[in-house]
């Protein structure tokens, strides 16, 4: 049913008139005119009529759903702005006068008079008009001028609907009961043939708005979206009723349940571009956290949306994302299809932020395969992405897509850098090759390749202005440093002299360059409101809390924290910048805080870890989110213990969703370190078999995680003195990341092989494994694990026996200024052990000449053994102490630290015995 009457060309409506619109254009009149001697009051301060401004200019833009607001929730939003009070009465008076079509001609024709002063007369000094190409005086007008077009029958009809709109303010009026709407009157609905879903557009007015095309309305029964969101709050989900900090119920519940009523002659109309912007909005949600979205309920009300509202082919690409992210391949696979089929791509896809329409646009073939590609990239079928990502690149190229064919190099770029492919040839073609184009040389590495495109990427979005593509790319180019060492391409001619190293400096730039999005977004006159009103209904849902408590227990502290309510500074707060460009300055820190773990920076993590979770926790998916976290747990574990560790855990549990991969993989990840350190090899093997079932069967897919558990495996079986086995896998393990170019992994691949042999005693076979190491170390800056690796190599060389104390002196001591400023407690520990023992091997030092130099090393590293509970270590370090205690005379503290001993021994040899802390089951 449409909400009043309506424009009509060629049988569609282009603008509809409803009740509530005339009650914003009484505002409007009063906010305009307030000057006049006729008005019943006036403002008490000027902040006060500048507030009325802003709260119109939001009510007209807001997206919020898909129904109009009643009278009722309008006038308690007027008592939500404060200092208002009498404007509510003077509204419902002036609604209560119109008792009669002829009253509507009369406000309409009065109405003109705030666009403009009659003809042949002066304006007044104080007079406020407003400008007809402003937003809201474009706004008046199309009310203008739709109901001057209304048949006498229509403007019938929507007086009949202003008296039902006034009414439903009355107190009589109660709230439909949970039954009202039930499944056979819903199902009655749906068959009903008087459903009208047809579509119409909205035309724009004013010389700023003639390049925008006319805007589709659409008919929505107020019965099927009372049912659509009742359906949505009655999910099996608490967290979509009670908000819990993971979730993102605000969005799925835009409405008070004063807005259900069973009065169907108040029907709805919206426009296209505010059920888009709704749309939009959900889309938005949905890549944030798609827990809070249940896939069934949330899919089968899509469903019975285009049902009623078939030309809206968008809902089918947001069934698609539903089925996307909570990883239903078939589902996903089947509604991307159908989104392309119905709309021939041509709708375009979702865009969360306001770009320009020059940036991306998107809607053919090519953009199906590209979909299509990244589809299977995130179900991990790698050779299926590249192939679609490949026919996307050669469409691209026969139909000029340039824009098309920089995001598809750039989905190549992103694939080959997450996913492990040891062989190209017959994947990507010889356009990618130089040594098969141009004859310079043999044909390319897949890292050479990567980079290749890499470069190629970034200069078409340099060339299209794509900033948020460039930004991309900048980040990319950052990965690449960080990992990969640079070499020539040319297999001939003469070569310059260069290091085989990465370059920190590199990255750093790249880095730099990446986050200046920000600043290229504003420079280049991006920068603008959200022309989907995103803004506008944030401002309102939080004007709408403040003046509701059950709507302010309702919405997510994190939802409201988006646009803190704040009606007198609106102005002050700055222009909402678009999600995907904040998630693109987020993404710089994150890869900050991954390039400074590489690096060995722990300070330097934990700041830009905080900095991300701090400023761009707002515009950041669930995922990246967590990972912030994740790296903030695992500081914690590093440098305070698991106790820590563990009760932070249990609030970032509490916080996110229990099936969040990392944090998943942190829980596993603490469980292990400390099952070793307490000797508990048995949780420790059960631990290591959860690792494998993170993991997916495809091989070159989730190579990262597939590291970490044969990783684990390995040490799991060393602390099992399985010396043997642990090698081998060690050395598997090795091959693999050889084959796939992880470099960076080998360097701590080669350093636990040189553990295996020093533990296992041949310490000659140990130095060439941890050598090779600290080559990878020095290769690719990782300092930190250069510093461990140079521990390792010091304690090999001790065992080889007393002539080489010196030697292992000095490396430790080179290592100590790294290690004592970013190493971490059992690192820190175990430089200072091995100091002890390099000086009690060393025959020219005497314990009591200097007893401080190895009593102060081992007090401090068995506190801090003790914090982690690693009873081998420490009760290695209680049995130096016990010795040095001896030889000094000190018997009642050779005494102690025995006793300290024998118990690390005791619960080394028990685990099970132990008063263990909370595990956060598995």
């Amino acid at each position: 049913m449409a909400g009043g009457g309506s424009l009509k060309e060629g049988g569609s409506p282009v603008f509809d008139i409803t009740p509530h619109k005339i009650a914003v254009c009484h505002l409007v009149q009063v906010f305009a005119l307030h000057t006049q001697p006729d008005m019943p009051f006036a403002f008490q301060s000027i902040s006060h009529h500048h507030r009325l401004g802003l709260f119109l200019f939001s009510l007209s833009r807001s997206c919020e759903g898909f129904l109009e607001p009643s009278l009722e929730e309008l006038l308690n939003q007027l008592k939500a702005l404060g200092g208002l009070a009498m404007l509510s009465e003077h509204l419902i008076s002036n609604l209560l006068v119109l008792s009669s079509p002829d009253d509507l001609f009369n406000f309409f024709d009065k109405l003109r008079g705030v666009l403009a002063a009659p003809e042949g007369s002066s304006m007044e000094e104080e007079q406020t008009l407003l400008d007809p190409n402003s937003h809201l005086g474009i706004f008046v007008r199309c009310c203008i001028l739709t109901f001057n077009m209304l048949p006498f029958e229509g403007v019938c009809h929507l007086f009949t609907n202003l008296v039902a709109y006034c009414n439903s303010n009355d107190s009589t009026y109660e709230m439909a009961e949970d039954d009202d709407f039930n499944g056979s009157e819903f199902h009655e609905l749906l068959e009903d043939p008087e459903v009208d879903c047809e579509a119409a557009g909205l035309e724009e007015y004013g010389p700023e708005n003639d390049a925008q095309a006319a805007e589709n309305l659409t008919h929505i029964p107020s019965k099927f979206l009372s049912s659509f969101l009742e359906d949505i709050q009655a999910s099996d989900d608490p967290r979509i009723k009670h908000g819990d900090g993971g979730s993102q119920s605000g969005g799925l519940v835009p409405l008070l349940n004063d807005n259900f009523r069973t009065d169907d002659n108040l029907g709805i109309l919206r426009s296209r571009w505010q059920i888009e912007g709704y749309l939009n909005m959900q889309a938005d949600l949905l890549e944030k956290d798609a827990i809070s979205f249940p896939l069934y309920s949330f899919s089968a009300s899509l469903r019975q949306l285009q049902k009623l509202a078939p030309e809206l082919h968008r809902v089918r690409y947001l069934q698609y994302l539903n089925a996307l992210y909570h990883n239903d391949y078939l589902s996903a696979l089947d509604e991307l299809h159908c989104y392309f089929d119905y709309s021939a791509g041509m709708e375009g896809l979702f865009s969360r932020s306001p770009s320009p329409s020059s940036e991306f646009e998107v809607g053919r073939y090519e953009t199906a395969l590209l979909c299509l590609g990244t589809l299977q990239c995130h179900f991990g079928h790698p050779k299926k992405a590249l192939e679609a990502l490949t026919e996307a690149v050669r469409i691209s190229q026969q139909n000029n897509d340039d824009s098309c064919l920089a995001y598809t190099l750039a989905a190549i770029c992103k694939l080959l850098s997450e996913i492990g492919i040891s062989n190209m040839t017959g994947i990507i073609g010889s356009p990618y090759s130089l040594g098969t184009t141009t004859g310079l040389g043999t044909p390319l590495s897949t890292q050479q390749q990567l980079l290749v495109l890499l470069k190629r990427s970034l200069e078409r979005a340099d060339h299209l202005k794509l900033t948020n593509l460039l930004a991309f790319n900048h980040l990319a180019l950052a990965k690449f440093d960080l990992k990969h060492v640079k070499k020539p391409l040319l297999s001939f001619g003469p070569k310059a002299s260069m290091k085989l190293r990465t370059c920190p400096t590199s990255v750093c730039r790249e880095l730099r360059l990446s986050s200046h999005v920000l600043s290229e977004f504003g420079a280049d006159g991006l920068l603008q409101l959200n022309d989907t009103g995103a803004f506008s209904t944030s401002w309102l849902k939080n004007l709408s809390a403040v003046g509701n408590p059950w709507l302010k227990k309702l919405q997510k502290p994190r939802s409201l924290s988006v646009n803190d309510y704040d009606t007198f500074q609106f102005y002050a707060q700055p222009s909402p910048i678009p999600g995907s460009v904040l998630q693109l300055a987020g993404a710089s820190y994150l890869l900050r805080a991954t390039s400074w773990e590489h690096y060995g920076s722990a300070p330097l993590v934990r700041m830009n870890a905080l900095v991300y979770a701090t400023c761009f926790a707002d515009a950041a998916s669930s995922s990246e989110l967590s990972l912030a976290y994740v790296k903030l747990i695992q500081h914690l574990s590093v440098f305070k213990g698991y106790t820590e560790a563990f009760i932070a855990l249990k609030l970032a549990e509490d916080k996110f969703s229990v099936s969040s991969t990392h944090i998943q993989l942190l829980k596993l990840q603490l469980l292990h370190e400390r099952a070793l350190h307490r000797g508990n090899l048995q949780e420790a093997q059960q631990v290591c078999d959860q690792f494998g079932v993170l993991a997916s069967s495809v091989t070159g897919v989730d190579m990262e995680l597939k590291t970490e558990a044969s990783l684990r495996h390995a040490r799991t079986l060393l602390a099992a003195n399985q010396f043997s086995q642990a090698a081998a896998v060690a050395s598997n393990l090795f091959c693999t990341c050889y084959k796939f170019n992880m470099q960076v992994e080998n360097a701590t691949v080669l350093l636990l092989l040189a553990e295996i042999h020093k533990k296992s005693g041949d310490a000659v076979l140990g130095l060439s494994y941890v050598l090779a190491s600290l080559s990878f170390c020095k290769t690719f800056n990782l300092d930190l694990l250069e510093a461990s690796a140079t521990v390792t190599l010091a304690e090999l060389w001790l065992s080889l026996g007393s002539s080489h104390a010196k030697k292992a002196s000095s490396l430790i001591y080179r290592a100590l200024p790294m290690i004592l400023g970013h190493g971490g407690l059992e690192l820190r520990a175990r430089a200072n052990i091995a100091v002890v023992k390099c000086l009690l091997a060393d025959p020219s030092y005497l314990v009591s000449e200097g007893p401080d130099a190895v009593l102060d090393p081992l007090s401090q590293a068995s506190e801090e053994l003790q914090i982690l509970e690693y009873h081998e270590m420490a009760a290695e370090a209680f049995y130096l102490m016990a010795i040095v205690f001896n030889s000094l005379g000190r018997l009642d503290e050779r005494e102690n630290a025995a006793a300290s001993f024998r118990k690390h021994v005791i619960a080394l040899e028990s685990p099970q015995d132990e008063d263990n802390l909370p595990t956060h089951g598995v």
